[in-house]
């Protein structure tokens, strides 16, 4: 069980550098897919977008860190309170009445990939 959950970590961690890669790289190509329209189309926008880059790679690179160098259970701690973000980005794509498709598709599913690696973490850290 340990290598899947471990498994599961890395993609998500890999992945969100990947998105936030992305987003530093072509911002403007990668909000397509977040679920929600740009309010305008101003030239600030793609410095704003790739804020959320930014972000993204921190959020990964904090897994990774707690993979080379934490325990188990703390990499599931992570895990879990990192779940917070893709939570929040479908509650408000959905208030907002966005893409429920991605709200639920690619922010619900993320959220419950993370839970699903971080709750056995969590309970059977080492």
């Amino acid at each position: 069980m340990d290598w899947l959950v471990n498994g599961i970590a890395l993609l998500v961690a890999l992945a969100i550098i990947a998105i936030g890669t992305g987003y530093i790289a072509n911002p403007m190509t990668m909000t397509r897919s977040f679920g929600l329209s740009l309010p305008e189309d101003g030239p600030n926008i793609p410095w704003w977008l790739r804020l959320k880059g930014v972000r993204d790679i921190a959020a990964g690179l904090l897994v990774l860190a707690f993979m080379v160098w934490g325990a188990q259970r703390e990499i599931g701690i992570v895990l879990l309170v990192e779940a917070i973000i893709p939570i929040g980005d479908m509650l408000l794509i959905l208030a907002a009445k966005g893409s429920s498709k991605s709200a639920f598709g690619i922010h619900g599913l993320t959220a419950v990939v993370m839970l699903l690696a971080a709750i056995p973490m969590m309970i059977g850290g080492h």
